[in-house]
């Protein structure tokens, strides 16, 4: 699990909103057997564009991870996902359409409008 700085991990930021929503949701949880879990963020292929985003709560980082520091909390991507991920941040908006977390990604050549999918060119 690679907890120093890199290019890569450096380049994947996350907004202190979604650093504070986050802790937020971490703080309803109870904790688990090994800890605090962590907000996983992946990319998977599928989507209406070809790719989307996948965010969920893990209780364990695998030891290929890179964590990438959020506040008090942490955020775990994994290698295949952080390549489409570089230069990107993870937001959270609370809008009349709703509340969610979303990538700002400059990878990304199209998106959908629910702003979950995307694709590269």
């Amino acid at each position: 699990m690679s907890t120093s700085p890199s290019p890569t991990t450096e380049s994947f930021r996350v907004s202190d909103a979604a650093a504070k929503r986050l802790r937020e949701i971490l703080d309803g949880q109870a904790p688990g057997p090994t800890g605090e879990p962590a907000l996983r963020v992946s990319v998977l292929a599928g989507g209406c564009n070809g790719f989307q985003y996948k965010f969920a709560l893990e209780p364990d980082a695998t030891p290929d991870d890179i964590v990438i520091a959020a506040g008090t909390a942490r955020v775990l991507v994994d290698p295949a996902s952080m390549d489409l991920l570089a230069g990107a941040e993870l937001d959270f908006n609370d809008s009349l359409m709703g509340a969610h977390f979303t990538v700002r990604n400059p990878n990304a050549a199209s998106s959908c409008g629910c702003g979950t999918s995307f694709s590269v060119e």
